[in-house]
């Protein structure tokens, strides 16, 4: 059971193949908004949460700080809530080019247990996060990589 957590986040729709650039963008301008903004600091990993997956056309995305603090309004980066309740997780070692198989053996294992992810629709998740818990510029060895995959369920 995992409590709600507040974020801040630069939210992006973006194809499979825009989606690295859209992840180094993202994350510096939420990472310069918190440099900017007295009261609100990080709280944990950076993070993705995945709102929207059709693979084949786009996925729709925040990309993510835990914070502690009440985030003030912005045009640009948002404040957003990951709900509380039971997760799914599976802590991932690896390269980041990994993490589509390593999403499709969690799916995969909760359809061989019967677990239903909250969802709200076909492709529209309430909560599907990666954190990402290894800084590759403190870690370079990319086999060392830490990722919590984490899938919240009915």
């Amino acid at each position: 059971m995992r409590a709600a957590q507040r974020y801040v986040a630069v939210t992006e729709r973006v194809t499979l193949d825009q989606f690295p650039d859209a992840i180094d963008r993202g994350f510096a301008e939420v990472f310069g908004w918190l440099a900017a903004h007295e009261g609100v600091s990080p709280a944990g990993a950076p993070l993705i949460r995945y709102v929207e997956v059709d693979m084949a056309a786009s996925l729709l995305v925040d990309l993510a700080v835990p914070v502690e603090g009440a985030p003030p309004p912005d045009q640009r980066v948002r404040a957003g809530v990951l709900p509380g309740g039971d997760y799914v997780t599976l802590l991932f070692r690896g390269h980041y080019d990994e993490l589509v198989a390593a999403n499709a053996a969690v799916q995969q294992w909760g359809e061989q247990h019967g677990v239903r992810w909250a969802m709200d629709g076909p492709t529209v998740w309430r909560a599907r996060i990666e954190q990402y818990l290894t800084d590759p510029r403190a870690e370079p060895d990319p086999a060392r990589w830490e990722t919590e995959i984490a899938y919240l369920i009915e």
